[in-house]
């Protein structure tokens, strides 16, 4: 009877772990393909990034100091003289940054509908911050909603202005499948050295570039979390 038993469980056992290797290379077979995939997918980034990032530094390089703007690593150009872009508590577009925007945004749009980079660009996101301040605000949090309704009307304004120039038109379709206007409020402040938070330097307006390359990881990184 016992010996019956065990000629029965052998053969389990040996399946169990048959199954058990199936699974373990059907695992690995999958991860390196993540992996495969990720590396080709990191290095258009990389291309893309550094190619766009020369591009725009060698357009607007002798522009930044003059507009008080920079370009970041990122490839985020940063308007950053709240002097020159809004009055305090206003969305109308002060009329140096109106000058500024005339000459930047049709250049800006010529480099991003190129051959080169059409393509890659999945999203341009222009971003208004602001101080974390709001005077006669009953709490912070009603500072911040305040202060996140005057971020987004900037925002739009300076797409409402952007759009109405003559030398966008002809990227018009284009731009409002990419185009969008995003108030963050005080929700990503400029800190100082001692880490506290600059709030001149923290009243900004961003142009930021998101990429098929940022999808895609982010795609990748939500279906490795969900397995």
């Amino acid at each position: 009877m016992g010996e019956s038993s065990n000629s029965h469980w052998i053969p389990l056992s040996d399946l169990m772990m048959g199954l058990m290797m199936v699974f373990m290379l059907l695992a690995t077979m999958y991860m390196l393909r993540v992996e495969q995939t990720t590396t080709l997918i990191v290095r258009e980034y990389e291309i893309t990034r550094n190619n766009l990032h020369r591009a725009l530094q060698k357009e607007f390089d002798e522009n930044f100091k003059e507009w008080d703007a920079e370009l970041l690593g990122d490839m985020t150009i940063r308007f950053k003289n709240p002097e020159v872009l809004f009055a305090t508590g206003s969305d109308k577009l002060r009329s140096k940054f109106k000058e500024i925007l005339t000459d930047f945004s049709p250049r800006y749009v010529k480099i991003l509908t190129s051959n080169q980079f059409r393509d890659s660009v999945k999203e341009i996101r222009i971003e208004g911050h602001t101080s974390t301040f709001w005077i006669n605000a009953s709490s912070s949090l009603d500072g911040y909603f305040k202060n996140m309704a005057l971020s987004q009307a900037r925002t739009r304004t300076t797409l409402e202005h952007i759009f109405s120039l003559p030398k966008i038109k002809k990227n018009e379709e284009w731009l409002k499948m990419r185009l969008t206007a995003n108030g963050l409020s005080s929700s990503r402040p400029i800190t100082s050295a001692n880490l506290r938070i600059d709030e001149n330097a923290s009243q900004r307006v961003e142009f930021r570039i998101v990429t098929n390359a940022d999808e895609k990881l982010a795609a990748i990184a939500k279906s490795i979390s969900q397995n």
